[in-house]
């Protein structure tokens, strides 16, 4: 009897090889060597069972270890590679097998009834929001096209007074099975009814008004409930508003994207609104109480005298309602930006250059009183 070849060298990998290696060198080499795909090939037949056999040993951990360490005597007593003496365990190859037979006849396995109820197709919509919509909330309306059941036919698909007949290829179940000789047994696959599309029935008069579908297009108006605080780019699921399902399965869903609409002056980050509020030299220099606008409505606000520009403070709890928690809300912070006047009269220039004159000469004590006379002076001139 001929020596029996290296089981690593059979399948083209080196002694260390991982798992993958082994597993990927051995698909490749019966997908090549297949009886199935050479038939009347001795030679080729002859190369799967070695390269099968090869791997049924060093995909094993403990065979591969008994025969890394006493090489093809390790099962000289039948107990080892049974690929050839006790058998296969499918269990432990099945994978692989599935692997290469479901290339040679199109999958195999498992597979849902392809007229088994089935969740319908979702839609996406858009919707603009005004900037207060977003973050009070409000109902909307959107109009959706969707599938509805055809009350001509009452979704059957048949032209009234015929029915839907039993699809004498597969005879209802919407599946064929093919079985194909391998030399590993038969090997079962299931298709999809060519003949039917996988519904189990042929509709031979078509309701003319849905064409044999069972279903029209219909334009739809919804009312939408917008959530306080949703923030731009967000989506709302409307759950059973989508297209029908197959088989009485059940609707699927609308997904509705939020877009809101940029402020004239108000800038929403998360929670936070941010707002930039111009205000005098006169205001800045001597102080003021200032009329802020919020989205809740003008507020007061006393600011200090000596305030610089781009100081920023913090109106607490007149932001923006946070989504699935409306109670908390966020701040809103405003930034004071110092205008600078255009366009002087007279006398605003007048006033501006005894304040340089004074700024530059006086530094004492009656000098400060001097100031503060002046910025009354120009307090009403500036604003």
């Amino acid at each position: 009897m001929a020596e029996k070849k290296d089981y690593y060298e059979t399948l083209g990998v080196a002694k260390g090889a991982s798992e993958a290696d082994i597993k990927k060198a051995y698909r490749k080499l019966a997908k090549q060597h297949h009886p199935d795909t050479n038939p009347d090939d001795d030679v080729s037949e002859h190369k799967f069972k070695e390269a099968t056999e090869a791997y049924e040993v060093l995909s094993d951990d403990n065979k591969r270890a008994k025969y890394d360490q006493f090489g093809h005597a390790a099962f000289d007593n039948g107990a080892g590679a049974g690929g050839f003496r006790g058998g296969f365990d499918f269990g432990d190859m099945g994978d692989v097998f599935g692997d290469i037979f479901g290339d040679f006849f199109g999958g195999g396995g498992r597979r849902q009834s392809s007229n088994a109820p089935t969740k319908g197709a979702n839609l996406r919509a858009n919707i603009k929001l005004a900037f207060e919509e977003a973050i009070f909330g409000i109902e909307k309306e959107i109009q959706v096209t969707t599938s509805d059941p055809c009350d001509t036919c009452h979704s059957t698909g048949a032209k009234p007074g015929t029915s839907p007949e039993q699809c004498p290829t597969c005879r209802g179940a919407g599946q064929v099975r093919y079985n194909q000789q391998t030399l590993f047994g038969t090997v079962s696959s299931v298709k999809t009814c060519n003949h039917c599309q996988g519904s189990g029935k042929i509709i031979k008069d078509k309701c003319t008004d849905c064409q044999g579908s069972g279903y029209v297009r219909r334009n739809k108006k919804i009312s939408v409930s917008i959530p306080e605080g949703i923030d731009n780019g967000q989506s709302i699921r409307l759950k059973g508003k989508g297209e029908p399902g197959k088989n009485g399965g059940p609707r699927g869903d609308i997904l509705l994207t939020i877009y809101i609409e940029p402020h004239s002056h108000f800038e929403r980050q998360d929670i936070d609104i941010h707002y930039t509020m111009p205000i005098s030299f006169a205001q800045a220099a001597l102080g003021d109480e200032l009329e802020v606008p919020t989205i809740d409505g003008n507020v007061k606000y006393e600011m200090k005298a000596g305030t610089q520009t781009n100081t920023r403070f913090r109106l607490k709890g007149k932001g923006v309602p946070k989504l699935g928690n409306p109670k908390v809300r966020g701040d809103q912070y405003i930034t004071v930006v110092i205008e600078v006047p255009r366009n002087l009269s007279d006398k605003q220039t007048e006033l501006l250059k005894e304040f340089a004159a004074i700024s530059k000469t006086i530094s004492d004590e009656n000098g400060g009183d001097k100031k503060k006379k002046w910025y009354d002076k120009v307090k009403d001139v500036f604003e």
